[in-house]
């Protein structure tokens, strides 16, 4: 058995240090998930004035998240908060209103940040969203991870092994978590 994993990486920047991240959580992810990443450049503004007719861009949005068994969310913290182009791709997959792709969806959040809190802060706002989206969030362990350019290649290399075995534990907490979370609701 194996799981679809979409993912999010909240920033949209091009030398995104979320993004070298993630390609590292793939890299010691266990062999039994897939990555799909879910882009979301260009969505336009959600308003509900298109939800009578959602634009092609949010249709594939939907659809991305529809083939995947699970979400996992990487993001940097704009503000003390999410970025809103994250924000945005929620908004646009969790309407209309009682077309909410999340939900029961198992989900899992980590994100990496120059500072040494990481990104605590806009995991603490993703989650209060993914919440209300009635998702099946991973709850631990936590991953505020202090991003330095000498532990994180571009590739997704880990030069430090406490990190990448960190790392790697998460992933597998996550795996664990999505096979539970769809035994028990098994996606549709």
């Amino acid at each position: 058995m194996s799981y679809k994993v979409g993912y999010f990486v909240g920033s949209l920047s091009s030398t995104s240090i979320n993004r070298v991240l993630s390609k590292a959580l793939i890299r010691v992810a266990p062999d039994d998930l897939e990555f799909t990443e879910i882009p979301i450049g260009d969505l336009a503004l959600y308003s509900p004035d298109h939800d009578a007719d959602y634009p092609a861009e949010a249709r594939a949005l939907k659809d991305a998240i529809g083939a995947s068994d699970a979400i996992l969310f990487v993001t940097p913290e704009y503000n003390r908060s999410i970025p809103g182009a994250l924000k945005n791709a929620i908004d646009w997959a969790s309407r209309p209103w009682g077309e909410n792709s999340f939900d029961h969806m198992p989900t899992a959040v980590i994100g990496a940040s120059i500072g040494v809190i990481g990104t605590a802060v806009a995991q603490q706002s993703l989650r209060a969203v993914l919440a209300f989206c009635n998702t099946r969030h991973m709850t631990a362990p936590e991953a505020y991870i202090h991003f330095t350019e000498d532990v994180f290649h571009d590739d997704g290399t880990v030069t430090k092994p406490d990190t990448e075995e960190f790392l790697r534990a998460y992933m597998m907490e996550f795996r664990d978590h999505i096979q539970r979370v769809l035994t028990v609701l098994p996606r549709k």
